[in-house]
């Protein structure tokens, strides 16, 4: 009994100079490497074709749009420097024996009188689409937005029954269904 109370006592006096001892301390701060996302190769929308019968002034047409990516166009940068292609989009108006009533080649340009400084830089024209017909016109939206980002200029394409086109901003979004009421 007397040998194992020695041992233990040996053992606890051994143990106290460790536990006391200052820990030796810092004044070193270790934080995470931020490290900048690199650009990548240039991001590029998917192609897209969308075809629509309607009628319109007593007759019936096809609507055809294509949206293209397209290297031609300048690219367009983003506050990280990664790059995004611009697109084209073809709107054709096809009458029943398959003939071009209308076909014109939209891009970002063919708005530019529409936009500010900032979307004439950075956007991209995003997509075009059948609003509604209105008469003797067929009412298309577009959109010219930032990439990757619910941020856009809503813009309208009237085309009337003879060809011809016009384009204005559409400060009016029709979230409800209603239309605005003139005075």
């Amino acid at each position: 009994m007397k040998k194992v109370l020695i041992a233990l006592l040996t053992v606890g006096l051994l143990t106290v100079p460790c536990s006391c001892k200052k820990e030796k301390k810092s004044d070193d701060i270790i934080a995470t490497k931020y490290e900048v996302k690199r650009p990548k190769a240039p991001i590029r929308m998917e192609e897209k074709k969308d075809s629509k019968n309607v009628q319109w002034v007593g007759r019936s047409y096809t609507l055809e749009i294509l949206r293209m990516p397209d290297d031609s166009l300048a690219y367009v940068q983003d506050e990280t420097g990664q790059k995004f292609v611009d697109n084209r989009i073809t709107l054709r108006i096809i009458r029943t024996d398959g003939s071009v009533f209308f076909q014109r080649t939209f891009v970002k340009q063919t708005f530019s009188s529409c936009l500010d400084d900032d979307y004439r830089k950075t956007g991209i024209l995003e997509g075009l689409v059948l609003d509604k017909v209105d008469g003797s016109q067929l009412v298309f939206a577009a959109s010219v937005c930032h990439p990757q980002t619910d941020e856009y200029i809503p813009l309208s394409i009237m085309v009337d029954n003879f060809g011809n086109v016009s384009v204005k901003r559409d400060d009016y979004m029709d979230t409800f269904g209603n239309e605005p009421k003139e005075d």
